[in-house]
């Protein structure tokens, strides 16, 4: 036990923590621009598959990341487009349509996958792209400080950059601010003119591309290849730390890195002959760990009124 925590605190695995939350700040950025709409999607998994297999067909094919990226976020926001039809036209439940997109998400790729490989399991035979590192000039030869912030793939970069852009979107933007509206008093927005419906199908569709990017990054970056349901519970993971975080980008970043050092700790124990079902639980307990200490800080704030 003493050699796990001595490994955690290091540069690696300080760096491997920032790799690991990636996924899931994609798709907690994503539940963040619903819940601003007040629309909850838990097709996230789904969208992520997706645009995962899109990703590695479209940069097969093509030859390019680029293809892969449009191909990628372009499934995604077909996903979710059915789904935002289907909740905002034809009054479907949420929770029961986005059930059956993740269903869609996991079968359909699987029968893709077979369609284009022969094989259920991984598209090692498409031989699809993945996209670069980056390696932060004067911080790369910083000792520590360079390990930690160096070297990690472009998207993730990206998903951090987006943190800033969904905080000034949503606070600071014309369209940002008819979201919020739609989503806190419908009525009222709908009495300045603004169309509810096509609104929230605006912010879903902007859901829907950062969700994907999440995808993407599983199969153009996590790995170099797609793998059946390779999301593993991240998108439910995303949509639990956007609550903890109450809807504010920031304090949703904050959680997003500590479900990352989970989920690097859980793979690390790996190392020292610990059952694997110990990293496929860490972040679950992560979460139902966050779940009571907000509620229980929500209770008292109550009391104290």
């Amino acid at each position: 036990m003493s050699d796990l925590l001595s490994m955690v605190f290091t540069a690696d695995f300080l760096g491997s923590v920032i790799r690991m939350s990636t996924p899931i700040l994609f798709v907690a950025l994503a539940a963040l621009v619903g819940r601003k709409a007040d629309v909850l999607c838990i097709a996230y998994e789904g969208i992520m598959l997706f645009a995962a297999f899109g990703g590695v067909v479209g940069s097969a094919y093509t030859g390019t990341v680029t293809g892969g990226l449009l191909l990628g976020i372009l499934l995604g926001m077909f996903l979710i487009g059915i789904f935002a039809y289907f909740v905002l036209y034809l009054h479907t439940r949420p929770l029961l349509i986005g059930l059956a997109l993740n269903i869609l998400g996991s079968a359909g790729t699987v029968f893709g996958l077979y369609i284009l490989t022969g094989s259920k399991a991984n598209s090692t035979r498409l031989g699809s792209l993945t996209f670069p590192e980056v390696h932060i000039p004067l911080i790369k030869d910083i000792p520590v400080l360079g390990t930690v912030l160096s070297g990690h793939n472009v998207l993730t970069y990206v998903a951090f950059l987006s943190i800033i852009i969904v905080q000034i979107f949503i606070y600071r933007t014309g369209l940002g601010l008819r979201i919020r509206s739609v989503g806190e008093s419908p009525e009222a927005a709908s009495s300045l003119g603004i169309d509810v419906n096509k609104t929230k199908f605006i912010a879903l569709l902007i859901s829907g591309v950062l969700a994907s990017m999440g995808g993407i990054f599983l199969s153009m970056a996590y790995l170099p290849y797609f793998t059946r349901d390779m999301t593993a519970g991240r998108g439910f993971i995303g949509i639990a730390a956007e609550s903890l975080g109450g809807g504010k980008p920031l304090l949703t970043g904050i959680w997003i890195l500590i479900f990352g050092a989970a989920d690097a700790v859980g793979n690390l124990a790996q190392s020292f002959r610990l059952p694997s079902q110990f990293a496929q639980m860490a972040p679950y307990l992560t979460t139902l760990i966050g779940l009571v200490l907000i509620s229980v800080v929500r209770e008292r704030k109550k009391v104290n009124r």
